[in-house]
């Protein structure tokens, strides 16, 4: 039982360097500098803050910390040489990106608590927890569409271009689709001028079940893509 405990954290811990690793630091301090940047503009238009409030200023820096693992995860493993020895690990989708994807969401959620918790104590006083679970949501569906399409373009460049370009055509049917079930940016603690506040709660409750499902679909397809050796190696 001991044998196996070590085994597993020592997978997680490779998996985790494998993961975090490169240019990650990058986009955490750009994370960090983004998150404070908000912060000190906020304060500076006598914002009058609440949850809603911290939940806008926290969602740009949470799509950046899962920004870099999910889009260049695969180019890394195919600049390591990595996909040849993973591919012949049998179940590949299973035993290892589905992991690394596991704990790529864990550590961002890990992160964002921390982050919300320096804004709960440098602005408005929150449930960091609260807040980052409900970041979560967009986060993993926008994460895992991006890890979908990485899969299908390999490279990461390439994917991060499409993933902005993506980015700034759905923030644009965002606000067709405000106050729907459908709007991916719609801000659970936010309200709304023609809906009842019961009404809107229940429409946010909607969304989060089609971010939910949209996230998994997304996962679902990704590990289909990489059982096709042939595109990879």
């Amino acid at each position: 039982m001991t044998s196996s405990l070590i085994l597993i954290l020592q997978v997680i811990r490779y998996n985790l360097k494998v993961v975090f690793a490169g240019r990650f630091i990058l986009f955490l301090l750009a994370a960090i500098a983004f998150y404070i940047f908000f912060m000190i503009v906020s304060v500076f238009d006598n914002v009058d803050f609440n949850l809603s409030v911290m939940y806008e200023i926290t969602f740009l820096p949470a799509l950046l910390l899962i920004f870099y693992p999910v889009v260049f995860g695969i180019q890394r493993d195919d600049d390591a040489r990595m996909l040849e020895i993973l591919f012949g690990i049998p179940d590949y989708r299973y035993k290892v990106w589905l992991v690394r994807i596991i704990l790529i969401f864990v550590l961002v959620f890990l992160m964002l608590i921390l982050f919300s918790a320096l804004g709960s104590y440098l602005l408005y006083p929150i449930n960091p927890i609260l807040l980052s679970y409900q970041l979560m949501y967009p986060v993993s569906f926008l994460g895992s569409l991006a890890f979908l399409l990485s899969t299908r373009i390999k490279n990461g460049n390439a994917t991060a271009v499409v993933m902005v370009i993506l980015g700034f055509f759905l923030s644009i049917f965002s606000e067709i689709f405000d106050d729907t079930m459908w709007n991916i940016f719609m801000n659970p603690f936010g309200s709304s001028r023609e809906l009842t506040q019961v009404a809107y709660q229940q429409i946010v409750w909607k969304n989060r079940i089609f971010l939910m499902v949209g996230s998994v679909i997304f996962i679902l397809g990704s590990l289909l893509n990489l059982q096709n050796r042939e595109r990879y190696i």
